[in-house]
């Protein structure tokens, strides 16, 4: 006070005021933090910094981008590295064995990319729901890493870089660019078409574009691109181009002739590359020698022989999130009062055991839509009836059709309990070519539909083929419903849920009635 009242003030004196004036800023901080206990009481930069970082879209510290930078780097498989490594390259083209990882690496890769670079990195796949498994790989990571929970869909980044999430109703999506991951290529409808958009994305010469995918049929287009014919389509014979795609040309993966690098991964490479969640010798008992080789040794199915052609089921392949505007798979009632069948097939010695819910169409002549499936392995009955339950607590359910024949019988009898209008289904040769011939009614038709990203609902249908009783009398199909193949389930399971056709046809609301358009679907 003596100091403001000088009517002259030298510089000595002005010093000293300013140095009062800091002791007493400060000493009301300490008294305003013994107070509160907040930091920010202490350091207003705290609330300030805190304050820009929640301005910024999903931001993430340095520290938090090196720890996840780091948690990235663990625990990847040999053969993962190679497809790190492989980043250098304009193109990667990946052909894999089923489960060994790679929606799961790529995720983490892209996110990594995104978070140190600012580069844009969009997800294509057969339908947009799977290209959200993308997101909800990459969020569930960044939250167990750093506790910062990924907002949005796209995702935006402090830094700029977005991550896009897109089916293949893309075609408008053209103006958006950055690093491209096509995700199973090969189950994709239309791919050479789809490729162009896609690819164009990525037309600078800064962006990769990733394909990778389980093989479908040597008739898909994707065949033609992962062999390099599409590449020699339309071009001199001095420009085309001789590339070897044996297991023993890429196991190591290799640049190739028309710009690719390619790389093949069978479930033996993974193995042998440190990948141990896999017990081979189980699953060579699961599955006959041709499914194994499709689906785990990265070989191309002739559906010739299937009694369901590729290209009719690729026509019930839709994007759900596109087309079905009435269903929500994450709300508490996905399709609200809609109603809803039901169709179980259990789960012969090691195979598995499949429950999917069909929404049947509300008019004569509209299309099922298969919503949801759920599979078991290695779970007991009481379980798998409880999971039905939970269907009945989810949907207004009106049918539930059961494989009762034999150890199907156990939770059919659960699910009576809680549900007496569930029909058991007892096998014979008549039931099973009813079954298959309605399906193959439905599905030529395009009558019945599904999301995209369920390939194996369409390789499920393919393993149907034609046969006979053992005794060689009557004609009948099979699909190796034993221990040698089981991953036919879910196909059974659709087939027990629509097995009502044969009954019934439908009023105004979507409820049964006697009658009518039973002959007719059976055809």
């Amino acid at each position: 006070m003596r100091l403001v009242a000088k009517p002259e003030k030298s510089d000595r004196d002005l010093a000293e005021m300013d140095q009062l004036a800091r002791i007493l800023e400060r000493t009301a901080r300490i008294q305003a933090f013994e107070r509160t206990g907040r930091e920010k009481d202490l350091n207003p930069n705290i609330e300030n910094r805190n304050k820009k970082k929640k301005e910024l879209k999903n931001y993430l510290s340095p520290e938090q981008v090196a720890a996840l930078v780091e948690a990235f780097k663990e625990g990847l498989f040999v053969y993962q590295w190679t497809w790190h490594g492989a980043k250098r390259y304009r193109v990667r083209d990946i052909m894999k064995s089923r489960q060994i990882g790679a929606t799961w690496y790529f995720a983490r890769e892209a996110l990594i990319d995104a978070i140190a670079s600012g580069d844009n990195q969009i997800f294509l796949s057969a339908s947009k729901a799977q290209a959200h498994v993308f997101r909800e790989y990459i969020v569930a990571f960044v939250k167990a890493v750093t506790g910062v929970e990924l907002k949005g869909s796209p995702i935006t980044f402090w830094n700029g870089a977005t991550l896009y999430f897109l089916g293949t109703n893309s075609k408008t999506a053209q103006s958006y660019h950055g690093h491209v991951y096509l995700d199973e290529y090969a189950w994709i409808g239309r791919f050479s078409e789809f490729r162009k958009v896609a690819s164009g994305m990525a037309a600078h010469k800064k962006w990769r574009i990733t394909y990778f995918s389980t093989p479908s049929t040597i008739g898909h287009d994707a065949a033609a691109f992962w062999s390099g014919e599409a590449f020699n389509k339309g071009r001199a014979k001095d420009q085309r181009v001789e590339i070897d795609v044996s297991h023993q040309a890429l196991a190591a993966g290799a640049p190739c002739a028309d710009g690719q690098w390619r790389h093949l991964v069978t479930i033996e490479d993974a193995a042998r590359q440190g990948c141990d969640l896999f017990d081979l010798e189980a699953l060579r008992l699961e599955y006959n020698d041709q499914d194994f080789r499709n689906l785990f040794m990265c070989e191309w199915v002739d559906d010739a022989t299937s009694y369901f052609m590729f290209d009719e089921l690729r026509r019930c392949m839709v994007d759900s999130w596109e087309v079905w505007d009435d269903f929500d798979a994450y709300a508490a009632r996905p399709l609200g009062d809609v109603p809803v069948w039901i169709g179980y097939d259990p789960a012969l010695s090691q195979d598995g055991a499949s429950i999917v819910v069909v929404a049947p169409p509300p008019v004569e002549g509209g299309r099922f839509r298969v919503i949801e499936k759920l599979h078991f392995k290695g779970v007991d009955f009481a379980a798998q009836a409880a999971a039905i339950r939970g269907l009945t607590e989810r949907y207004r359910v009106a049918h539930i059709g059961i494989d009762a024949t034999t150890i199907g019988a156990g939770v059919f009898e659960l699910v009576r309990a809680f549900f007496p209008g569930a029909t058991a289904l007892t096998y014979s040769v008549e039931v099973k070519n009813r079954m298959v011939l309605k399906a193959k009614h439905l599905i030529s038709k395009r009558l019945i539909e599904w999301d995209a990203g369920w390939t194996d609902v369409a390789m499920a249908f393919m393993q149907i083929r034609r046969g006979a009783t053992p005794s060689g009398r009557q004609a009948t199909f099979a699909a190796g419903r034993t221990k040698e193949a089981g991953h036919a389930d879910v196909a059974w399971a659709i087939m027990h849920a629509i097995d009502r056709v044969a009954f019934t046809s439908f009023d105004n609301d979507g409820g049964a009635r006697r009658g009518g358009a039973c002959m007719e679907i059976m055809g």
